[in-house]
């Protein structure tokens, strides 16, 4: 009994250790339990913590961006000068061109002038051989000479009816007196009274077919006139001073008279051009104007030409003014069918501004810009649009000038959205930032 009340104390006072308590199968499980849960608690949150500050990080992006003002360029409409430059092209022509056509049927006796060779006015250009032509002159000649032998005749037979008629007028005036003396008979009286009327008659049928003579000459002379007429034709000439630009024929080549175009001339010492002038300057070109052309044969010269007339009225298909301008060639250097830009400046007939091409939206309702206003909110107005000059465009209405023009509007710039107004300014035909102007606002 005292040895197990001391063994009792002793375990007391010394108890077993706790790696010995651990090693038991208990104690094992109950550490494996408690290592998996940590690790289990390690693993989530490595896994969810990364995604939670991303998803934060994304969150608070959009809302940056959502408060964010975008930026936009502007650029002012500006005030156009008070003339206008009108560009627009033409092609040159001769001042006056003529076909040269026969009159006459035969063939090309003769050629004496080709393509390119410079003549004067009644110069000769070719003979034609018409001999069907040259027997009806003969033919007409011949009965010219014939009416006028008749003619003749037809005076000497009236000449002869007066002479007679004188003769039987004394005889019936003779033998009236006679009968008035009882001398001769009253019916031997009659008959001279009857001839005398009778030749009385045949003065009358004399004269009248000496009427009919002189008119048979006049016609038959005015047939003949009309065939050597036809066959001067036989001689082309030149019907101004020119240049031969088109050769149709050799020598001995039918000749079909009306038919047959033979040359063409121009006339080349001035030029002229037609332009089609639209609506909006159409009342602003007046004859006299000056006008310059250019050409890309030429890039160092510039001619100058001179309105010399218009239409005077509107084409209804186009709305455009047909208006010639004419430019002197004296020296030859332009040539017809040259194709010019012609430029006139012109006076503004209407008030608008000018805006750069890039600033219009077209749609479906009109064209519109962006209007940027003093609290840098955009405003969509409508536009109309009037001349067009490339990079920058004329506006007439729904604009002032000084307004603030949005240029290349994106999605950003609706109705009412806040921007940060960029401007920039063009030159030399592009747009470029406004450097270090630009102050707080987008103002300069």
């Amino acid at each position: 009994m005292a040895n197990s009340s001391g063994e009792r104390e002793e375990m007391l006072t010394n108890p077993v250790p706790s790696e010995q308590s651990a090693a038991t199968p208990v104690g094992r499980r109950r550490l494996a339990l408690i290592a998996a849960a940590v690790g289990a608690v390690a693993l989530l949150g490595l896994g969810i913590v990364p995604r939670i500050v991303r998803d934060h990080a994304l969150s608070r992006q959009k809302q940056l961006e959502a408060n964010a003002v975008p930026s936009v360029y502007v650029t002012e409409a500006a005030q156009p000068p008070a003339r206008v430059t009108v560009q627009l092209s033409g092609t040159l022509s001769a001042i006056t061109e003529a076909p040269v056509l026969a009159r006459v049927d035969g063939y090309l006796k003769q050629r004496m002038v080709d393509i390119g060779d410079r003549v004067h006015s009644g110069q000769v250009l070719g003979i034609i051989a018409a001999p069907d032509l040259d027997e009806q002159v003969a033919q007409a000649g011949a009965l010219v000479l014939q009416s006028r032998a008749n003619l003749e005749q037809s005076k000497a037979a009236l000449d002869q009816a007066k002479d007679n008629a004188g003769i039987a007028a004394i005889t019936a005036e003779r033998w009236a007196a006679l009968v008035k003396k009882g001398a001769v008979s009253r019916q031997a009286n009659d008959n001279y009274q009857f001839a005398y009327s009778a030749q009385v008659a045949e003065v009358g049928v004399a004269a009248a077919s000496m009427n009919a003579a002189t008119n048979s000459v006049g016609a038959n002379t005015a047939n003949l006139n009309h065939y050597r007429e036809l066959q001067s034709f036989e001689v082309i000439r030149a019907p101004f001073d020119g240049v031969i630009i088109q050769r149709n024929v050799d020598e001995g080549a039918l000749i079909t008279a009306t038919d047959t175009l033979l040359f063409r001339v121009a006339k080349k010492d001035v030029l002229r051009t037609f332009i089609d002038v639209p609506q909006i300057n159409a009342p602003s070109i007046q004859v006299g104007d000056d006008a310059e052309l250019a050409l890309v044969q030429f890039p160092s010269r510039v001619f100058q030409g001179k309105v010399t007339r218009t239409a005077d009225s509107l084409n209804l298909n186009t709305r455009t003014l047909l208006t010639e301008v004419d430019v002197e060639n004296k020296d030859g250097a332009l040539l017809p069918g040259m194709y010019a830009t012609v430029t006139f400046d012109l006076p503004r007939t209407v008030t608008s501004v000018f805006v750069p091409g890039e600033a219009l939206n077209f749609r479906s309702d009109g064209t519109t810009v962006e209007v940027v206003d003093s609290q840098n909110v955009v405003h969509t107005r409508k536009v109309s649009v009037g001349h067009d000059y490339g990079a920058t465009v004329e506006v007439v209405s729904g604009l002032t000038s000084g307004d603030r023009i949005v240029v290349n509007p994106s999605d950003a710039t609706v109705e009412g959205a806040k921007v940060n107004p960029v401007s920039v300014s063009r030159a030399a035909g592009s747009l470029a930032a406004v450097p270090s102007s630009v102050a707080a606002g987008g103002k300069k």
